[in-house]
């Protein structure tokens, strides 16, 4: 949905940070797959599903053929979208006719109208969902977004804690509220009456506690190791620990051979020169190697600098 919510934004908000904390859907398995309502249910879910990723295809299509030269105008395609995601709303609309007070429907018509930057509606939607099933953890932690988002911060302190009471097995939960706590700090330093770093502290404990229930994230795992770049001062064989443990669950060797950057940007601010050479020369993928040649060149010029003879030294030669 990246794409599509790039495409269709109208007034998409300033972000502070790549990471951005997660909706969540009801699942769509059921107690009673032959009742007939929840074969309604599936089915409509089924048809987002297949509208979003439709949506992405031609995006992706489009943006191949503008870079050929040719493709569909930009505002063509915005109303080809428009259009085939009407018919999804539609489906929604009906169903929730027909079914008003069915609780994961109303969450999921949410979700649809979030990813179409519709977030005021998507937020109605969600607020009925928690009224109709309070102990849903999805509708808390699908507003604490909305209020990460929009404000008041604090209030998505209160329901990311309220979803994670009620599903304390959910990572996205625990790692939303890292998130949120993490980009947050002066109101996560006044909500919990603590300094800024046990914030750290806080929202570290967080992302550990949803690695544990999600170990094979690398994503989650990278969230965790780069929130070490924003304490000072740097924490480093934590963040080093962090760094390995991202690169333990790395899929691919683009993965891998980020991670082998950033352990080396570390390392270089550390003074852990030798140990930063080493991993810079593990990279080869020519995507890095801007990145690559500028950690080289600053290694340089720190290892430079600490050759060099202080000014006393120099004056008595």
């Amino acid at each position: 949905m990246f794409l599509l919510s790039a495409m269709v934004a109208t007034n998409q908000p300033m972000t502070t940070s790549n990471r951005a904390p997660k909706a969540t859907r009801a699942p769509s398995k059921v107690a009673a797959p032959n009742d007939s309502v929840e074969k309604a249910y599936v089915k409509l879910l089924a048809e987002d599903d297949a509208a979003q990723k439709e949506a992405d295809k031609w995006i992706r299509d489009a943006d191949a053929f503008t870079a050929k030269g040719g493709g569909l105008p930009r505002a063509a395609l915005t109303a080809k979208i428009e259009q085939r995601f009407e018919l999804v709303r539609k489906s929604y609309i009906d169903f929730l006719a027909r079914h008003p007070d069915h609780t994961r429907a109303r969450l999921a018509y949410g979700s649809f109208l979030n990813d179409i930057q519709e977030e005021e509606k998507a937020v109605v939607q969600w607020e009925r969902a928690r009224e109709l099933d309070p102990t849903n953890p999805a509708a808390w932690n699908n507003l604490a977004n909305h209020y990460g988002h929009r404000g008041p911060v604090k209030k998505a302190f209160e329901y990311y804690a309220k979803a994670i009471e009620l599903d304390p097995q959910e990572s996205v939960y625990l790692q939303n509220l890292a998130t949120t706590t993490y980009l947050f700090r002066k109101d996560a330093k006044e909500f919990y009456q603590i300094d800024e770093q046990q914030v750290f502290d806080r929202a570290l404990d967080l992302y550990r506690k949803a690695l544990q229930l999600d170990p094979n994230n690398f994503p989650l795992a990278t969230d965790l190791a780069q929130s070490y770049y924003g304490i000072k001062p740097l924490r480093t064989d934590d963040a080093i620990a962090a760094w390995n443990q991202a690169l333990k669950v790395a899929s691919d060797d683009i993965e891998r051979e980020g991670v082998y950057l950033h352990l080396a940007r570390v390392e270089l601010n550390s003074g852990l020169y030798e140990e930063a050479r080493k991993h810079l020369n593990m990279g080869t993928n020519a995507m890095y190697t801007a990145l690559k040649n500028r950690l080289l060149k600053n290694l340089a010029e720190k290892e430079k600098g600490t050759n060099a003879p202080s000014e006393a030294s120099a004056q008595q030669k």
